[in-house]
């Protein structure tokens, strides 16, 4: 069902939640329970926002029924760390495919999918200032190599000067919202030109090693080739990450007194590591139970 025409802004969300109907149920619901937030904040008076808004209601509460045994829909810090595991895992599938220069649709849409769920991200609370950032930076790639692809340009790769319209993207998305990113300003007042240097904080972007694509984002293979002379890609051999030898006889140190919020965090990281190991990502999966052994024996992160 499209979205009237006063809840444009939600009808990228969803058609994401399509999209990932079988592929990921839970994703689809925080999109749509995202799309019906949302919405209700943008126009819930009128008569055909009003019935749209319901109809979005009644197929959250069959979801809901449908899903109640996934541990995503029925405890929210799972749910939480699952959205953001995959929305990352979007992420950096996209930006190394920008950084090894290899531009394609999959890729502009893995970009822009990425920041749609991070929007999703905020059904859970305010999104982390890393997350900011993330969302920020995946749509405007997504929009600047989006738009030099269709002015048969060859896109810089990696971070770069910020300025240009905002992607709308052309996957058969009906009323899709565009909305403007305004050019970054320099440390001299003047707006940088795509030549420019990037700005602080998207030249740092931190991209774990090992990073590998969400399942169902296939790379694309090019229109027209011949099956027979498209080499199936080797998976690289997976190296084992670092484990902090201090943690390997994982005893309290002394007198050590946790608080409610650290036994909250601590089962914070050991979500996001149940999480990750969906994904087959043990360097993220060792990472967050290392700090949860860390927190539960020193109290300190």
């Amino acid at each position: 069902m499209a979205a009237p025409a006063q809840l444009k802004a939600i009808q990228h969300h969803l058609r994401t939640a399509q999209e990932h109907e079988k592929r990921d149920p839970v994703v689809a619901y925080y999109c749509r329970l995202y799309a019906m937030q949302t919405g209700m904040k943008l126009d819930s008076k009128t008569p055909e926002c009003r019935k749209f808004l319901v109809k979005l209601m009644d197929q959250l509460e069959s979801m809901k029924k449908e899903l109640s045994d996934n541990d995503s829909i029925s405890q929210e810090l799972v749910g939480n760390a699952h959205i953001e595991n995959y929305a990352l895992k979007m992420f950096l599938y996209a930006d190394n495919e920008d950084r090894s220069e290899r531009f394609h649709k999959n890729m502009i849409k893995s970009f822009y999918t990425a920041s749609l769920l991070f929007d999703v991200l905020t059904v859970f609370g305010e999104l982390s200032d890393e997350n900011v950032q993330h969302r920020k930076y995946a749509r405007w790639k997504a929009t600047y190599i989006h738009n030099c692809m269709k002015n048969g340009e060859t896109p810089q790769a990696g971070p770069i000067g910020m300025e240009g319209e905002m992607y709308d993207d052309e996957f058969g998305m009906e009323g899709g919202a565009s909305s403007q990113v305004q050019p970054q300003p320099s440390v001299h007042g003047k707006d940088q030109g795509p030549g420019s240097a990037p700005p602080s904080g998207f030249n740092n972007i931190q991209i774990p090693p090992g990073a590998h694509a969400p399942a169902n984002t296939p790379a694309e293979i090019p229109p027209h080739a011949d099956p027979r002379l498209v080499t199936k890609p080797v998976p690289a051999p997976r190296a084992m990450p670092a484990v902090d030898p201090s943690l390997l006889n994982a005893n309290q140190e002394g007198d050590v007194r946790l608080t409610p919020e650290d036994f909250t965090r601590a089962q914070k990281y050991c979500k996001y590591a149940g999480s990750a190991l969906q994904y087959e990502d043990v360097g993220t999966a060792v990472q967050n139970l290392q700090k949860a052994l860390k927190l539960l024996t020193t109290g300190k992160e």
